[in-house]
């Protein structure tokens, strides 16, 4: 049987793996002059990684632990986990969005360099808004949660000593 150890040191790993994800992700949207449908892509091929590498031990491992491990520290590092996931769903109802609007301007696949987004639909400064607030957030949470849960692999699996 695998020890605790073990499995707890590969979920540390999966989950520190997915920010590097996240980083190249951030980076393709930010590097792009035009947002077209093959960036959108290449950008979502290093997102969607990420989040299953954190997602996955989050859900299969940490969550099902947490009724046997409760303590102060416990929680903090569940309620910024928990904010970090609400500021994604917050990114996803402003992304949502504006791929609707822009799918149905066919700016994906005719990307034109002078329209304006915000001039597509009157909701859109709120939604890019939404989505800028939304992941912002979402990595702000997810490093103050990571932290805490490298604090609390310290302090639970002495392997410096």
């Amino acid at each position: 049987m695998v020890s605790e150890l073990t499995i707890a040191t590969i979920v540390t790993l999966l989950v520190t793996a997915s920010f590097p994800f996240y980083l190249y992700g951030a980076w393709i949207m930010i590097d792009a002059e035009a947002v077209t449908w093959s960036v959108l892509v290449y950008h979502l091929e290093y997102i969607v990684p990420g989040l299953l590498l954190n997602t996955i031990p989050v859900v299969f491992w940490m969550i099902p632990r947490t009724v046997d491990q409760v303590s102060g520290l416990l929680v903090v590092h569940a309620f910024f986990g928990l904010q970090a996931y609400a500021m994604l769903v917050v990114a996803l109802t402003g992304i949502v969005r504006i791929f609707q609007v822009k799918y149905a301007h066919d700016i994906y696949a005719n990307p034109d360099t002078d329209v304006e987004l915000d001039a597509l639909h009157e909701n859109m400064p709120g939604w890019r808004r939404r989505l800028r607030v939304g992941v912002f957030g979402y990595v702000l949470f997810w490093i103050v949660a990571y932290l805490i849960g490298i604090f609390r692999y310290v302090l639970r699996y002495p392997i410096f000593t």
